[in-house]
């Protein structure tokens, strides 16, 4: 096969794990940084970091991403199967008819990436020449190439997944799959914005976000897994479905993308995910007057497209973050795999903290 690629974007880490990694700084999430995790739990104590996944409630935050749809599965007489009774002795052979069961099945419609999740490294691309003939071509990380590697979406007779299914869009590579068989648990590192910059609007800059790290103590090591705790997600909580469109694009402390130190100390940090309890880590700043050609997502460009850092977003760390305050520490035992779903660009999840 082909190299995918000649040139690779500049500070990227494409091919420091191989031709064909998937998987980029997830790598660094060796047994000896599993193990730095697992030294840091000292009270036994467990913290779970996802929303109740059908928040934050309604379209508000992206129109195209809808709440769970839960619904029964069917019964044997193809009618909605809602604690189904069935006698043993209408099942043939399945043991004494003096025993009676009560059965209930559920399936659900889930949007991947409506509440708590993983965004993939298959989620955003960028136009890149990476043949090096002077053609941009639509690429991802590591070179995988749009319309082969990564499709969607398709005509209802296209079936990639060999399965008679077809899918509207499917990761043939960096599916969020991979990271879900490698395993995502190690050191995670949180750093309290909400203590120090409370509940407004905020750009975090990397100066910010340093004096922060300063004030409490907090060090960021190589493969680290680093978690923002912004208060927004406390809010989505709160507002309980009834959401202000206006407070929800308003609301707590972000990334701030413009900020070129900030890039550049995400980039040399080494962190292996980075992980925010607001929509996008970074801020959704509505229309952009650089005439530049540039990327609208600034830190999803770096992080998903260059360095290879999955992106977690909409994480609950309220009670985490109260509880590492109260103790003066910053570290602990993270576990936070995806779906082991093959082919998804995103995935909910329930990360669960130990400290």
């Amino acid at each position: 096969m082909a190299k995918r690629w000649n040139r690779r974007p500049e500070g990227s880490t494409w091919g420091d794990w191989g031709d064909d990694d998937e998987l980029g700084r997830i790598n660094l999430l060796t047994p000896q940084k599993v193990l730095q995790g697992v030294r840091e739990v000292q009270a036994g104590v467990t913290f779970c970091l996802s929303l109740p996944l059908d928040l934050p409630g309604g379209t508000v935050l992206n129109q195209r991403r809808y709440p769970p749809r839960l619904a029964p599965t069917e019964d044997m007489d193809g009618n909605p199967e809602v604690f189904y009774n069935v006698r043993m002795s209408e099942m043939p052979d399945f043991g004494d008819p003096k025993y009676v069961d009560v059965w209930a099945d559920d399936s659900v419609t889930l949007w991947l990436q409506y509440s708590t999740q993983w965004d993939s490294l298959a989620h955003v691309g960028a136009e890149f020449d990476a043949d090096g003939d002077g053609v941009e071509e639509a690429v991802y990380y590591n070179g995988y190439r749009a319309g082969t590697d990564l499709l969607g979406p398709l005509r209802p007779d296209d079936d990639p997944a060999g399965d008679g299914t077809p899918h509207a869009c499917f990761a043939r590579h960096l599916g969020l799959e991979h990271m879900a068989f490698h395993g995502v648990q190690g050191r995670g590192v949180l750093v309290d914005l909400r203590h120090h910059l409370g509940d407004d609007w905020t750009p975090v800059g990397l100066d910010t976000l340093q004096e922060i790290m300063a004030a409490d103590g907090v060090v960021v090591e190589p493969g680290d897994m680093l978690l923002l705790h912004t208060g927004f997600a406390t809010k989505v909580v709160e507002w309980d479905k009834q959401i202000d469109p206006r407070q929800v694009f308003t609301s707590c402390s972000y990334l701030d993308a413009k900020d070129d130190a900030l890039l550049d100390w995400i980039a040399e940090s080494q962190i292996s995910a980075l992980v925010a309890d607001n929509y996008a880590v970074e801020g959704l700043l509505g229309k952009d007057r650089d005439p530049s050609r540039h990327s609208f997502l600034p830190i999803h460009h770096l992080c998903l497209f260059k360095l290879g850092v999955p992106l977690g977003e909409l994480w609950y760390l309220h009670e985490l973050a109260a509880w590492l305050r109260q103790h003066d520490r910053s570290r602990f035992l993270l576990t936070a795999p995806p779906l082991r779903l093959p082919g998804i660009v995103g995935s909910p999840l329930t990360p669960v903290a130990t400290v």
